[in-house]
């Protein structure tokens, strides 16, 4: 079984900008070595003479052309007939979030 050390569970928690206490480390560092070791247990299947494939049910994506059709379409005055509240073709609604640097 591989076994991660200390300082590649930091690396891993600095990527995804995590804080660590020890005893996460700890427990992240056995558990993450864990599934290092059943992904090495790969390495021990046999594939020689094994055709690569991506893709094992034959099924393939059915795929269109995007079409615009005008008559299930709104025009803006259409779309925006249920409000009062516009400005430049667009819905004018309440700011989620306040102003920048207000907490």
């Amino acid at each position: 079984m591989s076994k991660l050390s200390e300082k590649d569970i930091l690396h891993v928690a600095n990527l995804a900008k995590l804080t660590l206490s020890g005893e996460e480390i700890k427990k992240y560092q056995r558990q993450l070595s864990e599934v290092v070791g059943y992904v090495d247990e790969l390495n021990e299947v046999e594939t020689e003479g094994v055709e690569p494939t991506s893709q094992t049910t034959g099924l393939m994506d059915v795929l269109r052309e995007d079409e615009i059709k005008k008559e299930d379409c709104l025009s803006s005055e259409e779309a925006l007939s249920g409000t009062d509240r516009t400005s430049n073709n667009y819905f004018v609604t309440t700011p989620l979030l306040g102003e920048r640097g207000e907490k």
